[in-house]
């Protein structure tokens, strides 16, 4: 489970994110949606501990997780996987060589990093691409590669930042379809972040709805989506 007990954040005196308070689940496919500017990717990266709130608490279980420094940090994020709009791959490695990559990192023996990524590319059904280079790939191919990598280190967690927005929509479901049967098949709570209600409608089981970084309306998608109650929200799903 991952609480947010009044999160704040500020740029330049510019508040980014207000008194956000969230509990995720553990299991979860949780959504975070708002529109652009909305706060959402501050927001991201202050629950994946890329960056420290200027108030309030972040709660991995019974763990305060924003006051941690150095090796238990290090730790921390090792349990959580990211995957992003951009792909961001390592060009000058192949497949392989980019899921392989955090194993190395990690300081593992080849021969298990092998079976790893073997393993990997096989759930996440690209295993005929494991000695492609990158321009070889379409989009999806891409983003298959980096949720391989991002699951790579068995996470509890996995973000997505609008992992979906730079692919066309038939690619889209077909990504969706994928994180979904992850999620049930590794028991791996996720935290989705986007600007398209019809992702939240697809794969997740909860939403927060983001505006002026603050959560202005939340719970089960269905609700939601039945009777949304604020501007925001009404602007996101009638859009």
């Amino acid at each position: 489970m991952i609480i947010l007990k009044g999160i704040a954040k500020q740029y330049a005196g510019i508040a980014a994110v207000q008194d956000v308070n969230l509990t995720v689940s553990e299991g979860s496919i949780f959504g975070i949606i708002g529109k652009s500017g909305a706060g959402k990717s501050t927001l991201l990266r202050i629950i994946s501990l890329l960056e420290r709130p200027d108030a309030g608490e972040v709660y991995y279980g019974t763990e305060r997780a924003d006051t941690l420094r150095g090796k238990a940090l290090l730790m921390r994020r090792r349990k959580m996987g990211m995957i992003f709009q951009n792909f961001n791959l390592l060009g000058s490695r192949n497949v392989t060589g980019n899921i392989a990559y955090p194993l190395e990192i990690a300081g593992l023996p080849k021969k298990q990093i092998e079976r790893r990524v073997n393993e990997l590319l096989d759930m996440v059904s690209i295993g005929d691409k494991r000695k492609a280079r990158l321009r070889e790939l379409s989009g999806g191919q891409k983003q298959r590669v980096a949720i391989a990598r991002a699951l790579a280190a068995n996470p509890e967690v996995l973000f997505c930042d609008e992992a979906t927005s730079a692919l066309d929509p038939q690619t889209t479901r077909s990504i969706l379809a994928l994180i979904k049967e992850l999620h049930e098949r590794l028991n791996i709570t996720v935290v989705l972040i986007t600007h398209q209600m019809a992702v939240i409608r697809a794969v997740c089981d909860e939403v927060a709805v983001l505006d002026g970084g603050r959560i202005v309306e939340g719970g089960a998608v269905q609700t939601v989506f039945d009777s949304p109650k604020t501007k925001a929200a009404k602007e996101l799903v009638y859009a």
